[in-house]
C-alpha cells in the first residue's frame, strides 16, 4: 500500500477474543441485580459499545442505572480475565511491522486497556492507545480514529483500521480511514482477513 504508516486496531474481537469475558462481566452485573442473562441481542450491543453504553441499554431508568455503575465500580476485573485470549498471531505481527510501521489501538473500551496491555505482556508494543475515555464521542463516530491521524500527523489513507463490527466500519469510513475487517465477512471494507496473520500480505512484510 503506498505511503501507509499507521496500522490501528481495534481491541475486542481483534487483539483479543473478548465474547467469553464480556459476556460473563454483564451476566454478572445483570444476575446481582436480578434480571435475566444476557440475550443474543443484547450481547451483540454490548460487546461492541462503551460501557456507559452498554449500561445504559440494559439499565434503562436512571436509579437503577446508578446502582449498576456504583456496583461495576467495586467488582475486580481480574475475575474476568481467564476468559480473555490473546490473538497468538499479534506479537509476532507487531514485531515484523517494526520499525516500517506505527501501531495504535482505538477501541470503545473505557478504563481496563491499560491495565490490558500490561497483564498480557504487551507494553510498548503500540505506539497510542485511544479508548472512549480519550474522546468525546466514541466508536462508531470517528473521533478515535481522527485522534490517531492527529498524533501521528498523518492523511487517511496513510492508515488502516483492523477491526470486526458495525461500529468499527461506521467510524472508519467517516474518518476515511480503509477498513480491514476481521472475521466478519458482512462488513464492506477494503480487506477481509480471517487471521492477523494475512495483514503481512497486505502490507507487503
Amino acid at each position: 500500500m503506498k505511503d501507509l504508516r499507521v496500522v490501528a486496531f481495534d481491541c475486542d474481537g481483534v487483539i483479543f477474543d473478548t465474547a467469553q469475558s464480556n459476556r460473563a462481566y454483564y451476566n454478572h452485573i445483570l444476575d446481582h441485580f436480578g434480571k435475566p442473562l444476557l440475550t443474543a441481542e443484547q450481547f451483540a450491543y454490548v460487546h461492541m459499545h462503551t460501557l456507559d453504553q452498554s449500561l445504559a441499554y440494559l439499565f434503562n431508568d436512571d436509579s437503577s442505572l446508578v446502582q449498576a455503575h456504583a456496583y461495576r465500580k467495586t467488582m475486580n476485573y481480574v475475575e474476568f480475565l481467564k476468559y480473555m485470549k490473546l490473538e497468538p498471531e499479534l506479537v509476532p505481527l507487531l514485531q515484523k511491522m517494526r520499525p516500517r510501521f506505527k501501531a495504535a489501538i482505538a477501541t470503545n473500551r473505557t478504563d481496563t486497556m491499560n491495565w490490558l496491555l500490561e497483564e498480557f505482556g504487551l507494553d510498548g508494543y503500540f505506539d497510542i492507545v485511544v479508548t472512549s475515555s480519550d474522546v468525546k464521542f466514541p466508536k462508531p463516530q470517528p473521533d478515535p480514529l481522527l485522534k490517531i491521524m492527529e498524533y501521528f500527523q498523518i492523511k487517511p489513507w496513510q492508515a488502516i483500521y483492523v477491526g470486526d463490527s458495525q461500529v468499527d466500519q461506521l467510524a472508519a469510513k467517516s474518518a476515511g480511514i480503509p477498513l480491514v475487517a476481521y472475521r466478519n465477512p458482512d462488513l464492506n471494507s477494503d480487506y477481509h482477513i480471517q487471521s492477523l496473520k494475512e495483514l503481512e500480505g497486505i502490507l507487503e512484510l
